[in-house]
């Protein structure tokens, strides 16, 4: 169950769905998270609003925000896997794809009704 906000350039808009799906299917298959949690925020951007140092072409960015205990491992199964996955699939350059991962405490999500799910008292 991570957070997943995909910002892609306005280029990649017809994938949109195929990329959450791709993303999704990395997250399952490298960091063991279950199928029914899928969380996505998806953001399609002007070339210039999704600014890659000088990277040019269509590019994807993704922040994953999680509960922490993944390993180091299972974080770059992840980064290869959807890369891979983003390239073959999409056709987006692996030059062209950031990815930040930001862990949190279960006390840091409530998914409805003001109430901390992972807290018990």
């Amino acid at each position: 169950m991570p957070l997943v906000t995909i910002s892609i350039t306005e280029g990649l808009a017809e994938h949109r769905k195929d990329i959450a799906d791709l993303v999704n299917a990395s997250v399952i298959r490298t960091m063991d998270f279950p199928d029914d949690d899928r969380y996505h925020l998806i953001n399609t951007m002007t070339p210039d609003a999704l600014e890659l140092q000088t990277r040019q072409g269509e590019r994807v960015a993704l922040q994953l925000t999680m509960r922490s205990g993944r390993t180091d491992a299972q974080k770059k199964a992840f980064y290869q896997d959807v890369v891979a996955a983003l390239s073959e699939k999409i056709g987006v350059s692996s030059e062209n794809v950031m990815i930040v991962i930001t862990e949190n405490q279960d006390i840091d999500w409530s998914f409805s009704d003001g109430i901390a799910q992972f807290v018990t008292d």
